[in-house]
């Protein structure tokens, strides 16, 4: 019923990012990966996985394809930085058209091309240095992880530009995956160590209708956790001590999300990103073949990470060690690892749950990551990133205790795993594909950033709002043809408590299915209003969380705040909440490219002891005394001074 629609965006944050896209991040990236010296780079010198001031990624391709003489240099993936750099552009160029940039990005489908092989492989580290090893060491090869990246690209700039090369080079990676893999004779009965090829291979299904790909998505999907001796037995024929990451073939079956099949999982576990990719392959190809093991499977990991393992950012992955889940209600703030990577994987896992169900708490999750922990990934100026997103942050702890020295307290450039960087620019470049969802013959108003959506039956709607900073949403919808079909809006958590709607003038009785106001659409012009309350609220940790006991989290529609060293004298543990805080909500144009700040003197500070004693008897404690504390919101924190934040705050 709706196949076809284009979307404009019109809200004025999300418009900035998409410029920032265009203008900034883009273009700075794409002199990253060509390895552009007059580029300026600032980098952190702790920054998680080491910074870096040169890619290679570019030379590597031209090298594979014999256009230049050379070593690899990188990362075993160090690809996928031109691959996602490629899908960031093609949304790009969607909104954004650019006769300059359509000849960059059409470069690069054409050396991709060269650099491929004629039976279709493409991993430029093999095909330079080490050709005898193609797949012979999975669990740690990258192999299937980079060409992954690139089907989603080519199939992202295919969809964009109608460019049949781009997808050909995906289609031909297909097939000689398809080629090696499987149970069949001579094949490999084999798994990636880095999930990636399963989301990728649903994707470019849906473009092809190429059952093949379908199948041997299916089958990565359902031989994880088969055979828990696989990557011992190619590590061994590959030989010992013949490691790409040292270490990672000692560490076992479930770091990879390998140890067992996944209809028998509980709980996420392992590399964070690595298990919520194929997460997302798992809820995608599920969807696709209405397998129900399947999808319960996938209801499940989805509970235990949203109800057990996620910060109230939306961040996930808890240690630096492993860049890993550790298990149920181990939230630390002060060395949470919280990759962007990850982030940008729960909104890709979050989307094909809500496909398959609309149900409201997906998009919660999704809003929860746009506006708080995917967004910290990235500056306001586009150039520089955060691959760590702590919610607690002091500058002389992660120059100074090793435990702590991933946490960066202000954005790089660049880094020697530059995974990230690139990850957030194709969410946030595409982030028109969050605002609905269809199902049968519901269109969902899901992401509530301002918009003009037309569709291909002549159904149109356009969505006034500024909201993060407001809580008024206003919908016009055309119906040209008069087709019947349902509209619904997503209430989100946070307002269930607070929000009323008006259809056509008149306010309504809402009844919530799946934390949806469903409404029949069969008038050709119908408007809505929908009002959610922007009170401030102080959020608590289920106390099974012991980081958090005492504290609160203070939160204003879907943003997260922070208290940040550049509004409040240091140390910020000082400070404390009192019982009912009141705060004032003021936007300030001129503060963080526009942010909506909080302030309140309801808070007290405690009085620094002397440095000539470390303990003392409680009843000699220093006296409180009141306070002024102003918060920011999280996703904007270390665009300023470099300091001390938190988002968790004592309270009386």
């Amino acid at each position: 019923m709706f196949k076809e629609r284009k979307t404009k965006i019109t809200s004025d944050f999300w418009q900035r990012y998409r410029k920032l896209m265009a203008n900034s991040s883009i273009p700075f990236q794409w002199d990253m990966i060509n390895d552009n010296k007059k580029i300026i780079i600032s980098n952190d010198a702790f920054a998680a996985e080491g910074t870096a001031d040169k890619s290679h990624a570019i030379a590597n391709l031209k090298i594979a394809a014999g256009r230049e003489k050379g070593k690899f240099f990188g990362m075993d993936f160090q690809d996928t930085d031109v691959y996602k750099w490629l899908e960031s552009a093609a949304y790009v160029l969607s909104y954004a058209p650019n006769k300059k940039l359509r000849e960059e990005t059409d470069s690069v489908v054409d050396l991709i091309a060269d650099a491929q092989e004629n039976d279709g492989y493409l991993s430029t580290m093999f095909q330079i240095e080490m050709p005898e090893r193609k797949f012979k060491r999975l669990q740690q090869s990258h192999e299937l992880y980079s060409m992954g990246h690139y089907i989603e690209a080519g199939v992202a700039y295919y969809e964009v530009t109608g460019n049949e090369k781009a997808l050909k080079i995906a289609e031909k990676m297909a097939d000689c995956i398809n080629k090696h893999f499987g149970l069949q004779e001579n094949q490999i009965p084999g798994i990636p160590g880095h999930p990636e090829i399963e989301l990728a291979l649903a994707r470019l299904y849906e473009v092809t209708k190429n059952e093949r790909y379908l199948k041997l998505a299916k089958y990565f999907i359902t031989q994880r956790g088969q055979d828990t001796e696989f990557f011992d037995r190619q590590n061994k024929l590959d030989g010992k001590g013949r490691n790409f990451f040292p270490g990672l073939d000692k560490i076992g079956n479930r770091y990879y999300f390998a140890d067992k099949p996944v209809t028998e999982q509980v709980d996420v576990h392992g590399h964070a990103v690595r298990v919520l990719y194929f997460c997302t392959g798992l809820a995608h190809i599920a969807r696709l073949t209405k397998d129900q093991a399947l999808m319960q499977a996938a209801n499940r990991l989805w509970k235990d990470t949203v109800k057990k393992q996620m910060y109230i950012t939306g961040n996930v992955g808890q240690t630096t060690t492993g860049e890993a889940f550790t298990y149920d209600y181990d939230l630390p703030n002060d060395t949470d690892y919280g990759e962007t990577c990850a982030s940008v994987a729960m909104v890709l896992f979050a989307k094909q749950m809500l496909l398959s169900d609309l149900n409201g708490q997906y998009g919660d999750i999704i809003e929860k990551e746009l506006f708080n922990g995917a967004l910290s990934g990235i500056a306001l100026d586009g150039k520089h990133y955060f691959y760590v997103n702590p919610l607690e942050a002091d500058p002389k702890a992660s120059k100074k205790n090793p435990g702590k020295n991933h946490i960066n307290t202000k954005r790089s450039s660049w880094f020697a795993c530059a995974c990230c960087p690139s990850n957030i620019t194709r969410l946030l470049s595409s982030v028109d594909r969050y605002l609905y969802s269809i199902k049968d013959n519901t269109i969902l108003s899901d992401q509530f950033i301002a918009n003009e959506t037309n569709f291909d039956n002549g159904v149109s709607i356009r969505l006034t709002t500024d909201y993060p900073w407001e809580g008024k949403l206003s919908y016009v919808i055309s119906n040209s043809q008069e087709v019947k079909f349902n509209f619904a809006i997503r209430i989100p958590q946070w307002a269930l408590g607070d929000y009323h709607i008006i259809v056509n003038g008149q306010r309504v009785d809402v009844k919530l299915q799946k934390q949806l106001f469903i409404l029949p659409i069969t008038d050709k012009i119908t408007n809505i209003t929908v009002d959610f309350g922007m009170d401030v609220h102080l959020v608590r940790a289920n106390n099974r969380v012991k980081d958090d006991m005492g504290k609160v989290a203070v939160q204003r529609g879907p943003i997260i705040y922070c208290a940040e060293e550049s509004d409040n004298k240091a140390p910020l543990w000082n400070y404390r909440l009192k019982s009912n805080p009141k705060f004032t909500s003021n936007y300030d144009s001129q503060l963080l490219d526009g942010v909506v700040v909080l302030d309140t003197d309801d808070a007290e500070r405690m009085a620094e002891d002397s440095e000539q004693q470390l303990y003392y008897f409680v009843d000699d404690t220093p006296g409180w005394s009141q306070s002024h504390l102003r918060l920011i919101p999280y996703y904007a924190w270390a665009n300023r001074d470099n300091g001390q934040m938190e988002v968790w705050l004592n309270k009386r």
